[in-house]
């Protein structure tokens, strides 16, 4: 069967201890994943998922693997999109490698099916909470506060080139 696989690359000024603790800390990835956190034992068969602040569940599965603070696999489903949860399952694969005085953090989100608009909704999603991940732990603070900012139209300050 054909795969859609999402990967995703940074490198983050931290150890990987607290490269873990802001993965694995549910009240912590709701300063980084918009308000969302992740709830789990995080051990190998603990149920995972992803609640908003509302308290509903938008993303649910098991953790497979967690191996602190290297590697975690999360067999993962969207809950709250029917056309998404329909795709059926998903794996998750989190890894981090110490690289002088950052981390190396690889995500790979794959699906068996192709083409999947969960991998084409999470490669849009990923850069978003990870890009805030990577400033909050370098800088104390995020980037975004919206995941899907509306679009500046104020023209007022693009050069024009005659």
């Amino acid at each position: 069967m054909a795969k859609s696989i999402f990967v995703y690359v940074t490198y983050i000024r931290t150890t990987p201890e607290k490269l873990w603790a802001a993965l694995t800390d549910a009240e912590f990835t709701r300063q980084y994943w918009f308000g969302m956190r992740c709830e789990s034992q995080w051990t190998a068969g603990s149920p995972w998922k992803l609640v908003s602040r509302e308290g509903q569940v938008f993303d649910a599965g098991e953790i497979i693997e967690a191996m602190a603070p290297r590697r975690l696999v999360i067999r993962w489903q969207n809950q709250f999109k029917p056309e998404l949860k329909a795709e059926g399952w998903s794996r998750c694969m989190m890894e981090l490698e110490p690289v002088g005085t950052a981390v190396k953090l690889s995500i790979t989100h794959t699906i068996e099916r192709e083409p999947s608009k969960l991998i084409e909704a999470v490669s849009g999603g990923w850069p978003k909470v990870i890009s805030n991940l990577k400033s909050l732990l370098e800088m104390g603070s995020t980037v975004l506060n919206d995941p899907y900012p509306v679009a500046s139209t104020d023209n007022a300050n693009v050069a024009k080139v005659s």
